[in-house]
């Protein structure tokens, strides 16, 4: 039974002070187990992985962007902070590309042990100027696959210019299944400043899936890179205080 689908729904963004702006998306993205990857590159005629395609997937858009495999990549980041999966899934939440383009402002990988227990949440963040981060929150124990995901972490790298470094993310999720839910908060020192939200249903991934969301959400990648540039140009127009691009942080992960 392949685990790895297609969510379709909508991400929205909403800035609460000191002004109000709020902006929603229809997107589709895609939820790849790791493991699966070389079997769905061969099972499906609009999909490759590592080569062009209608939709593919590229390692080398991920992880340390050097083309070379994510989930050993992953696996590595966790041994160094003293976690280890023994072998675990690996899963992937994250915008593909369509006809050869993708960005993704945020890829999330769920990590499960040999057990299928959830053992940590990996966030990597990047910006449009071409840098990349990560965040290792510490995930509580939960009773059940079910509970919710609530994390938070200090803000260490720059993603948009009109949002300053004094800021605390706070993650509410769940393990995604038939829907996807995410909402990341950003606190700063003023009050809430973003909401985000990710919300979507699951849908099997196969080649009639593929070119549904193609037709019905064309050159959605390019969507996504323009509406950042279209929305910060409205923001700035709203008289958003500008803050200049420190230097990324010198470390790969922040916990």
């Amino acid at each position: 039974m392949i685990r790895s689908c297609l969510y379709v729904g909508q991400v929205m963004h909403r800035r609460l002070i000191p002004f109000r702006h709020r902006f929603a998306y229809r997107v589709f993205s895609l939820w790849l187990d790791l493991d699966e990857l070389p079997a769905l590159s061969q099972q499906l005629r609009w999909f490759s992985h590592n080569r062009f395609n209608l939709i593919s997937f590229h390692d080398r858009d991920h992880g340390r962007r050097d083309g070379g495999p994510l989930k050993p990549w992953v696996e590595g980041l966790l041994a160094e902070r003293g976690m280890t999966i023994h072998g675990g899934r690996v899963a992937m939440l994250c915008f593909p590309r369509v006809l050869g383009y993708a960005f993704n402002p945020l890829t999330i990988y769920f990590c499960w042990d040999g057990t299928g227990e959830l053992r940590a949440v990996l966030y990597q963040v990047k910006n449009t100027f071409g840098e990349q981060h990560c965040y290792l929150p510490p995930l509580a124990p939960r009773q059940s696959s079910q509970a919710l995901i609530i994390q938070s972490c200090d803000k260490r790298f720059h993603v948009s210019p009109f949002i300053g470094m004094a800021a605390t993310y706070r993650f509410r999720l769940q393990e995604p299944d038939d829907r996807l839910s995410i909402m990341i908060r950003q606190a700063t020192p003023a009050g809430e400043l973003l909401q985000a939200v990710h919300s979507a249903s699951r849908v099997r991934l196969d080649d009639a899936a593929l070119l549904r969301v193609w037709v019905t959400h064309p050159l959605v990648t390019v969507k996504v890179i323009a509406g950042i540039h279209w929305e910060a140009f409205k923001l700035w127009l709203k008289g958003a205080r500008y803050h200049s691009r420190p230097a990324p942080p010198k470390v790969e992960v922040s916990r």
